[in-house]
């Protein structure tokens, strides 16, 4: 099976333990996790080759960042090395009314400061099937724009399908070029993409048109606008506390699939939701299966993680199997 490339900056998460506040934290745990290389290793955790692009610094948090892809089966040959720091976010876990709260530290990360020329995407692309990423890799920096803009070109020149979650960052912009006109040249390369409401007037300006579905006319409108885009995928989230969410699925193949809404609660961590469910999209593609039984896989992976610590959604295909088809008892199998 050829592999998948994701292609992103991971971060240093340091995190307080359990539900306790910032002020109140004695420790934070380590951990890493970024949106492409969550969407990697659930796939590798899938068996499904994956291999993740980046930058780290030469230093012994890029290092552990390599070697924690490496643990769960993340392929890690074509991570280059330079810069001075890993970018960092601080996550404080939220309950009940409370909700969660995440501070950045990323600027000047060796991924912001890449050279695109240290990237040669014909070799890193010539066994894959699939290249991903996200509208987070552009906002970094030039260099990062630049090297995913050269990945996109190389992907549609080699026939490999390309996907995106287009996903806004108006605060992460800090080079010259408006984020809707650099994300309007990249997704015109994808063949799948991720784009919420929201994401489609911040970036395209596309507002959903008429009384009926919202959904439908957005997506509608982008692939007027992006003729490759042929699947517009999207999750419905309902938010009864910070520990009680809800979650449903939408896919738009020229025709609305739908899933059934999945209860989360209490929720674990919902840190990586967004890439396990695309990661589940991208799985069922590859197993040729129909677009409404991967929308409803990607859905269970995506409810599924919740339940479990980290970036990183650590299910199998059983397990997910098992949600999807209706049965979240959780109970114990002897």
């Amino acid at each position: 099976m050829k592999k998948v490339v994701t292609f992103g900056e991971i971060m240093l998460r340091l995190s307080t333990p359990g539900f306790a506040r910032f002020v109140q934290t004695t420790s934070l745990n380590v951990n890493f996790g970024g949106g492409e290389a969550n969407v990697a290793a659930a796939l590798a955790y899938l068996d499904v080759p994956a291999s993740h692009v980046t930058r780290f610094p030469d230093n012994d948090w890029g290092y552990a960042a390599t070697a924690m892809l490496r643990r769960y089966g993340v392929q890690t040959q074509d991570i280059i090395q330079g810069g001075d720091r890993i970018g960092t976010y601080f996550l404080e876990t939220g309950a009940m009314m409370r909700a969660s709260r995440i501070i950045y530290d990323r600027t000047n990360s060796s991924f912001a400061q890449m050279d695109p020329s240290e990237f040669n995407w014909e070799e890193i692309l010539s066994d894959a099937q699939w290249f991903h990423f996200t509208g987070i890799s552009p906002a970094i920096s030039e260099g990062a724009y630049l090297a995913c803009k050269a990945a996109v070109e190389t992907a549609n020149r080699l026939g490999i399908s390309v996907s995106a979650d287009v996903n806004s960052r108006k605060n992460l912009w800090k080079w010259g070029r408006p984020a809707g006109e650099v994300m309007t040249e990249l997704t015109a390369g994808c063949d799948v993409i991720v784009c919420a409401e929201g994401d489609a007037e911040e970036l395209f300006d596309i507002r959903p048109k008429g009384e009926g579905d919202r959904f439908i006319s957005v997506a509608e409108q982008l692939q007027e606008k992006f003729p490759r885009v042929k699947k517009i995928i999207n999750t419905k989230r309902g938010s009864v506390s910070a520990s009680h969410n809800t979650l449903s699925g939408r896919c738009w193949n020229g025709e609305l699939l739908e899933t059934i809404t999945h209860e989360m609660v209490p929720m674990v961590d919902r840190i990586g939701g967004g890439d396990a469910f695309l990661a589940g999209f991208i799985y069922g593609q590859i197993k040729g299966y129909s677009d409404q039984k991967s929308i409803d896989f990607a859905t269970a992976a995506s409810a599924l993680k919740h339940s479990i610590e980290g970036d990183f959604n650590l299910a199998s295909v059983a397990e997910i199997e098992t949600v999807m088809n209706g049965d979240t008892s959780g109970r114990l199998s002897r």
